[in-house]
């Protein structure tokens, strides 16, 4: 399949500026470390997913918002360098662009605070307008940057249009997601952390992983994919659990890991690939993120991830 012929990829997410600070250890509460090196980079979990599938050829359109301010102009040129579909991001003039302030330490551990801005008014209202240009069949991916109601109205618009939804739960949900919601989700992608909460269940390896993985299966979600770090991932059905191993590398940077698997993984979806094989070019590419600074600007392109 030639990437004219691939499905098109919807990412309905946050775009934010990342500002970067390493150190050779995280500062506990009330510590003052000293660090080795800033900078500034382009991500948000919905920029970083995009910027993900592009890099691999996907036909990629982001739906997001962003501040009038010149982080905003900024973070709209470096998606339209990707080749992604930038008609569907607005801009409040009330609301600054988001940010992140990341402090990695050197071993690619991290601590983040995101200051939302204007992602926090990505509204329904927007997200439905969105929807007028957006092609039945198309897979829609989804983070938790935004407004929830956003969110659940995405997945609703997503499922009459006959839409695979993708929906990466981080940051972990301050409340439950009901099964009207999930039975709607295609793919549900969570981390050891958010799928615990999610499930009510302790994840702390592969065993655990299966009995949450379970749970999230009765309240209607199609498949899951738990990431366990350097475990690997969980792919889990209903008549299917299996163990997709990681790929060992040495990690500088951990922060848009599990937005590159993500973004990669709808890539390998939008050309007709099958969930594992899909779910085995993503880790392969997390894993390459993984070893390069910073968000967007560590995404792998096509060539690079081989398998």
């Amino acid at each position: 399949m030639n990437s004219r012929e691939r499905a098109p990829i919807i990412v309905i997410g946050s775009v934010n500026t990342d500002m970067v600070a390493t150190a050779p250890t995280l500062p506990a509460a009330g510590e003052t470390v000293m660090g080795t090196n800033f900078f500034v980079s382009a991500g948000g979990k919905g920029g970083n997913q995009a910027v993900a599938a592009a890099r691999l050829g996907a036909n990629v359109t982001m739906v997001g918002n962003l501040g009038t301010d010149a982080l905003g102009d900024q973070a709209i040129e470096r998606l339209k360098k990707e080749n992604i579909d930038c008609q569907q991001v607005t801009r409040d003039s009330e609301q600054a662009s988001g940010v992140a302030l990341i402090n990695v330490d050197q071993t690619g551990e991290n601590q983040i605070v995101v200051v939302p801005g204007a992602n926090v008014t990505l509204s329904a209202e927007l997200v439905e307008k969105a929807f007028s240009n957006i092609a039945e069949g198309s897979i829609i991916l989804l983070q938790l940057e935004i407004p929830f109601a956003s969110v659940a109205r995405a997945i609703e618009l997503g499922a009459k249009n006959n839409c695979r939804i993708i929906l990466d739960p981080a940051p972990a949900p301050a409340q439950a997601l009901s099964p009207s919601l999930l039975e709607n989700v295609f793919l549900l992608t969570p981390n050891e952390t958010e799928a615990e909460i999610l499930s009510g269940i302790k994840v702390t390896g592969e065993n655990s992983a299966k009995e949450a993985a379970s749970a999230l299966l009765q309240l209607g979600v199609d498949n899951l994919a738990i990431t366990l770090g350097s475990s690997g991932v969980l792919l889990a059905s209903k008549n299917e659990h299996r163990l997709i191993p990681a790929i060992e590398v040495e990690a500088i940077d951990t922060t848009a890991a599990g937005d590159c698997f993500n973004g990669s993984l709808a890539a390998e979806l939008a050309k007709g690939n099958e969930l594992p094989q899909s779910i085995e070019f993503a880790c392969r590419a997390a894993s390459i993120s993984v070893t390069r600074a910073g968000a967007q600007d560590a995404m792998p392109f096509a060539h690079e991830v081989k398998i």
